[in-house]
């Protein structure tokens, strides 16, 4: 049975090969929450609170959520990075969340093959596997089983989650940084 590095490697890999900027897999214990940062969703600065099943407020109570976090032994951490006219580049910064937003569908189809036994997939922004979510036309989830959050609707510190995992939260001027992650369980070893 291999062991957890090796499927850290092979995960952080993928993602690398995938389209990632960078990729670090962290203990998700490490993984700092707070129900504060469920704040900047309340801010709408997205325009999806309240107009999607996976942000707030129907992604779920806050305290819940961050729990959930930590019943993880591991996070794939990933980021994309996109280059921007200037800061003021609102379809560069739409553009490369849209970049953002297939490797993380990709990833998700690919990690699938790994057989882990839980997955949660956070996401930048509200989830990104319908055009219109269904929440929009008053109709349930159309997709739950794939459905994601955002890392903000969870409460995680994205910036401290980037420093545990070794990347800067920002990467430069006229840049937009976006970032992922899968919380995962490594698979037991049959043997035991």
């Amino acid at each position: 049975m291999e062991d957890c590095s090796q499927l850290s490697d092979r995960l952080c890999a993928l993602a690398l090969g995938l389209g990632a900027y960078r990729a670090a897999v962290i203990p998700a214990e490490r993984i700092v929450t707070n129900a504060a940062y469920r704040d900047m969703c309340t801010a709408n600065a997205c325009g999806n609170y309240g107009r999607c099943w996976t942000c707030p407020p129907s992604a779920g109570e806050i305290r819940v959520l961050m729990a959930r976090v930590n019943t993880y032994s591991h996070a794939l951490v990933y980021q994309t990075v996109g280059q921007l006219e200037d800061s003021c580049d609102y379809e560069g910064m739409m553009e490369a969340g849209a970049v953002h937003n297939r490797l993380m569908l990709a990833l998700r189809e690919r990690i699938a093959e790994e057989r882990l036994p839980r997955t949660l997939y956070l996401g930048a922004g509200g989830c990104p596997v319908c055009p219109v979510c269904a929440k929009r036309t008053d109709e349930p989830c159309r997709h739950p089983e794939l459905a994601v959050s955002s890392l903000e609707a969870y409460g995680v510190d994205v910036a401290a989650m980037a420093e545990e995992a070794g990347m800067r939260y920002i990467n430069g001027e006229n840049t937009v940084t976006y970032f992922g992650a899968v919380l995962f369980d490594v698979p037991a070893d049959p043997a035991d």
